[in-house]
């Protein structure tokens, strides 16, 4: 696995981060709230389409059309992604982790984090550790067993130690 950091404005989600991240969003054809307090997502955890409308109960959507939803969405978050790290360089495999956490959380969150402090500083263990902090789903902390029931939020906690991992590896 290459391990060369390159600066993020020449980087691109790759083929495998697509993959890892449509996987971990899994698909529903039917608009759904996947956790209490989420907004509702379709296709592959999106929230809104490319027009910016939010996606609300009742709507539908294709395989393929939620693909095109997602690489829409996806676009956007990039560019946002790589103009919030000036000068930074990164794996791809950091890239196409923290594309997937902006995925998730949000332009905004992103912005606003430690990950982000960490990298401008240099410091990409420390961003890595940083992931952990976020467990946190509509108050719940979904690292906590009592939050994993049927309408708990394990699943954040779960793909935050999965990014960690990613993240921790690629710093060998």
């Amino acid at each position: 696995m290459n391990r060369t950091r390159v600066a993020v404005a020449i980087l691109t989600l790759s083929a495998s981060g697509l993959l890892a991240l449509v996987g971990s969003e899994s698909y529903t054809e039917r608009a759904i709230v996947p956790t209490a307090g989420d907004k509702p997502t379709i296709g592959f955890g999106s929230t809104v389409y490319e027009s910016g409308k939010p996606v609300q109960m009742g709507d539908r959507i294709t395989p393929v059309r939620a693909l095109v939803v997602a690489a829409a969405h996806i676009r956007t978050d990039e560019d946002r992604f790589r103009a919030s790290l000036p000068g930074v360089a990164l794996t791809q495999g950091e890239f196409d982790l923290y594309v997937d956490f902006v995925y998730q959380y949000g332009i905004a969150n992103w912005v606003g984090s430690s990950m982000r402090r960490h990298l401008l500083a240099g410091e990409h263990r420390q961003a890595c550790d940083a992931l952990l902090l976020w467990r946190r789903q509509a108050g719940r902390d979904c690292s906590q067993p009592q939050h994993w029931g049927p309408t708990g939020c394990k699943g954040v906690w779960t793909r935050q130690l999965e990014r960690h991992a990613r993240c921790i590896a690629e710093q060998g």
